[in-house]
């Protein structure tokens, strides 16, 4: 008998052929004790396999596409103003609009939109307080093993035995409540570690927890199977006819809080979305109550068209050193772009109810508004003067790229080398050090005939077409910075006034 053919057991490489020790790893700036890490842009595999799983389907046909969906508000109840300067969040009684996002057994996602006066805040939420895995490279894996084959359930168990932190989450799923019987009967859990940011450089670590106010009801297997034939949009008839008949559900907003003089006394790493936060040692505090009371009046514009990005979050709210959520950042928005275009932030269901005024993000298809008209499409203009957001405003830090000191004012790179587990909000200044090797050029030029003459004539030829007296006048500066005699030779020899000034 012939022996069978062992196949050849293939090397693991990115897309492009270059091989890798590993599948599972992203790169990352780990934070002091190993919980938590931010993850780098240089982490190759993990971004490329994220924005790729973003693209594996094909956008959702016009039929059996399932979401349920509703809008509502959210309103304070509680004081958390010693934890956050999130606006939506601060103030007992303000309403913020809120707009938002079967009978089979899975994590049921919540998203929540929160249309504020300081921008969108969203929140990706599930129906579990754990997830499968904490590894962001994973979560694709994770997913793909989840679809449904007619034949086996070995891809769903190859992956889990193969990837065991999600244990926890198992528990979760094949307990009693995994089958919900209703949206309106489940809570909603973060998950990831998020921060919670004051204008004078305090924060804390949240986990959030909306908690439902009907109850937590939930199928068996039996009762799940029976309604999957007869009624497959259970879930979205139940809402909808719960708001129709006036009985608006709502759930109340709690968070748990570590400071972070309590981190080294966490009894589990806190950025481990794998891992619950005792709630004995970390009790819920409440916030406020969302109420969902009215119900979408088109299907497509309102909830199809839809996109919820945990990258989303308002001043006085952050990301953590939580690596899953550090991933969901990216891949959410990045999902939207494939699924809705680019512009789908404009997409009325999407848009703020906020001023929103970002010319550096213009152009692309299906962009239906003005478009910015001329004002100008590049960072670091004075042609078109605007105001920047400052921790001295009361809105908070800028929460997205680090932290403040505790006169407002951001933090240097040198000043945060101390504490280094914490990225800091810098942009590169400019220097003498950028003009030394300009001038060690230049003094080469004077060294080949006719060298910086020439220099000279084309860019005061080039200049000499900017109209605007004042940009002129600033170029001749940063020339002199290099040498004071190429600046006045720079402006004598172009013409110096414009034809048909524009300011």
């Amino acid at each position: 008998m012939a022996s069978e053919t062992v196949p050849k057991t293939p090397y693991y490489t990115l897309a492009e052929g270059q091989p890798l020790p590993r599948n599972d790893t992203s790169t990352q700036i780990r934070t002091r004790g190993g919980g938590g890490g931010f993850v780098l842009l240089t982490s190759t595999q993990l971004i490329e396999n994220l924005a790729h799983f973003a693209r594996e389907r094909i956008p959702e046909r016009s039929v059996h596409a399932q979401a349920v969906g509703a809008k509502g508000y959210f309103q304070v109840t509680n004081d958390i103003s010693d934890l956050t300067d999130a606006d939506f969040l601060n103030g007992i009684g303000k309403k913020t609009e809120r707009g938002s996002p079967d009978t089979v057994r899975d994590f049921r996602g919540f998203a929540m939109k929160f249309k504020t006066r300081h921008g969108n805040q969203d929140f990706v939420f599930n129906n579990q307080p754990v997830f499968f895995v904490r590894d962001p490279t994973k979560f694709p894996s994770l997913n793909r093993s989840h679809k449904r084959d007619p034949r086996t359930n070995n891809m769903f168990w190859d992956f889990h035995v193969n990837n065991q932190e999600s244990i926890h989450a198992l528990m979760f799923l094949f307990g009693d409540r995994g089958l919900p019987s209703s949206l309106r009967h489940i809570n909603a859990y973060s998950q990831n570690t998020y921060m919670f940011t004051k204008s004078d450089g305090s924060y804390c670590y949240v986990r959030i927890h909306f908690l439902t106010n009907q109850g937590v009801h939930c199928f068996t297997n039996v009762e799940g199977s029976e309604l999957a034939g007869t009624e497959p949009d259970l879930h979205l008839a139940d809402l909808q006819e719960a708001i129709r008949s006036g009985k608006f559900p709502s759930w109340d907003m709690y968070v748990q809080v570590i400071r972070s003089e309590g981190l080294d006394d966490a009894p589990v790493d806190i950025f481990d979305i794998t891992k619950t936060w005792p709630l004995q040692k970390y009790p819920r505090r409440k916030v406020g109550r969302m109420t969902l009371d009215k119900n979408p009046s088109n299907w497509f514009a309102e909830i199809e068209q839809a996109a919820f990005s945990p990258s989303a979050m308002v001043p006085g709210i952050g990301p953590s050193p939580d690596p899953m959520l550090q991933a969901r950042m990216f891949a959410y928005p990045d999902a939207a772009r494939y699924r809705l275009g680019v512009n789908y932030q404009l997409l009325p269901t999407n848009a703020p109810k906020s001023e929103v005024y970002c010319p550096i993000e213009r152009d692309g298809l299906m962009n239906f508004t003005a478009n910015y008209g001329s004002d100008p499409n590049y960072s670091g203009t004075k042609l078109h003067p605007v105001h920047f957001l400052r921790p001295e405003d009361g809105h908070g830090q800028d929460h997205h790229q680090g932290r403040v000191d505790g006169r407002g004012s951001l933090r240097t790179l040198e000043q945060a080398k101390t504490g280094n587990e914490m990225p800091v909000v810098f942009s590169s200044e400019v220097t003498a050090k950028d003009f030394e090797q300009a001038t060690a050029l230049w003094n080469v030029m004077g060294r080949q005939e006719g060298a910086q003459q020439r220099f000279v004539s084309n860019v005061s030829a080039h200049l000499s077409a900017a109209l605007t007296k004042w940009i002129r006048d600033e170029a001749y500066a940063m020339f002199k910075r290099i040498d004071e005699r190429l600046g006045h030779m720079v402006e004598s020899t172009q013409c110096r006034e414009p034809l048909h000034p524009l300011h």
